[in-house]
């Protein structure tokens, strides 16, 4: 028998466990040590070539979060949750960023920058003639980084409610992300739970194992 890290049956437990938490507690905060957990998971996240092309907005401004609340379609999980993350792309992503991608590789693995030359090449002709558009391919690697925070948010017990529905532009201009050369594609508040949360209790709505999955 094979072992594993954490057991199967938990793994199974925990991702029903969680759901998207549509009221927070707002008296119950995540711990330091957790939170650094989380954020770990976040920074560990794998993307396409290694590049990662985000950058993740922490708001702890709570005037600057109820602000926000007109913006996420009066969704108050926005103020309510201990946390909130902001997943952002990186706009306009150049050379130089493969550059600087190159330059902490060759620093973190211990190898001559040269010895990179071919790999950085390839990521940057891939840049030239990507198969969609920068912006679109740059969003799809956020949404990795978005499924490992939940999962190992899940993993630790603390609720998430992934968002999509907000206006990234008022979100760009308030928190000044525009400015710094990124934009908003989805977000995320994390906490707990409040116990009166009707949405807690419903049970999964997921078609059959056989009719989403097929062997080939």
């Amino acid at each position: 028998m094979i072992s594993t890290v954490v057991a199967p049956d938990q793994v199974l437990q925990q991702l029903n466990w969680r759901y998207a938490t549509k009221k927070f507690d707002p008296n119950k905060k995540i711990s330091a040590e957790v939170w650094k957990t989380l954020e770990q998971s976040l920074v560990l996240a794998p993307s396409s070539f290694g590049l990662q092309p985000w950058k993740f907005f922490v708001v702890d401004n709570p005037e600057l979060r109820q602000k926000l609340v007109e913006h996420s379609w009066g969704q108050t999980q926005v103020v309510e949750a201990s946390h909130l993350v902001v997943l952002a792309i990186k706009k306009d992503i150049n050379d130089a960023d493969v550059d600087h991608y190159i330059e902490k590789m060759s620093e973190v693995r211990q190898v001559p920058i040269d010895s990179l030359q071919g790999f950085s090449n390839v990521v940057k002709n891939f840049l030239k003639n990507p198969p969609v558009k920068l912006d679109e391919w740059a969003a799809r690697q956020v949404y990795i980084a978005l499924g490992q925070l939940m999962t190992a948010a899940a993993m630790l017990e603390i609720d998430t409610c992934p968002m999509e529905g907000f206006n990234p532009i008022k979100y760009n201009e308030l928190l000044g992300l525009t400015e710094q050369g990124y934009s908003a594609v989805v977000v995320c508040p994390l906490g707990y739970r409040a116990a009166d949360d009707k949405y807690a209790a419903l049970p999964k709505v997921r078609f059959p194992t056989e009719e989403v999955v097929e062997y080939i």
